[in-house]
């Protein structure tokens, strides 16, 4: 949900709240940490452990969504894409954010730790701190390396969904979480292309303002290809079967087809269809591998 940039246009308070939250962010979130659950079982997850986990997350997720806006409302004033957010607009308070960010983000802790178990707790409030604080408030203004280190809190979900349903973390969660870590540069460096002036703007040192487009258009491309051959571990130590390699070679490709032409012929419009594209990709890819997981003749 969005908020009007025009003042005049009244929208609810609780909108307003949610759009702090990054909903769709969020469901993303939500979404592979889900994954994560059910591919740690080849039975069904226990119904509190999916429901009180998934409800947990996105609670400490949402409340990690509403503190980044808080440090980040300066910056989110200066750029398109952001500024229609309700602390740029001046609707909701920083003082309201702080407590929304504060009771949210304790009650999805309360929730993992009571009706979850206490490892999963500790891990996603790791993850809060990794994002919120580490990320946020360190890295993103000091390195333009502040996506690729910054990455390890993004690609926590799955891992906190495999720790909900099993109390441990394998290396098949790990896996997981090198999927995600890998895909996050060329995703937010894609973005950053088409945004770099206003990044520039908002003093913020992202990659392309820090070392130019060509330096940006190389990476994007190296780091596909390295989510390429991740994307493959799975199969390559007989986590999935056929399906999910055939799916990731063809996801991949088109992934990497993007990136050679955002490397080889770039345009702002590429990019933005790179970025779109990148998201599609990430849902699919985990979409895959659980269809590939419950499959009766998936050949593990």
């Amino acid at each position: 949900m969005s908020v009007s940039t025009h003042p005049s246009q009244f929208t609810s308070r609780l909108e307003q709240y949610l759009q702090l939250t990054k909903p769709r962010v969020v469901a993303l979130i939500v979404f592979t940490a889900i994954i994560g659950m059910l591919l740690a079982t080849d039975g069904p997850v226990p119904l509190p452990i999916l429901l009180f986990g998934s409800i947990g997350i996105w609670l400490v997720a949402g409340a990690a969504a509403a503190f980044n806006c808080l440090v980040e409302q300066k910056i989110d004033a200066l750029m398109a894409r952001t500024r229609g957010r309700p602390l740029p607009l001046g609707t909701v308070s920083t003082s309201e954010t702080l407590i929304l960010s504060g009771l949210v983000g304790g009650g999805g802790l309360t929730i993992l730790y009571m009706l979850v178990n206490p490892l999963t707790m500790w891990l996603t409030l790791a993850t809060f701190v990794g994002y919120a604080v580490i990320y946020t408030v360190v890295l993103k203004p000091l390195t333009p390396q502040n996506i690729v280190i910054g990455g390890a809190s993004g690609a926590m979900p799955p891992v906190l969904g495999w720790a909900a349903v099993t109390g441990d973390v394998s290396h098949e969660a790990w896996l997981l979480f090198l999927i995600i870590f890998a895909w996050t540069p060329p995703h937010f460096w894609a973005l950053a292309l088409y945004r770099k002036h206003e990044y520039a703007k908002a003093d913020v040192p992202m990659l392309p303002v820090t070392h130019g487009d060509k330096f940006t258009r190389l990476h994007v491309l190296l780091y596909t290809i390295i989510l390429f051959a991740v994307s493959l571990l799975p199969f390559a130590v007989r986590m999935s079967g056929w399906l999910y390699a055939v799916g990731a070679v063809i996801l991949g490709g088109i992934f990497l087809y993007y990136a050679f032409r955002i490397w080889h012929s770039y345009s702002d419009a590429l990019a933005r269809r790179t970025f779109r594209y990148s998201i599609i990709y990430l849902s699919l890819l985990f979409a895959i591998l659980l269809v590939d997981h419950y499959l009766p003749v998936s050949s593990t």
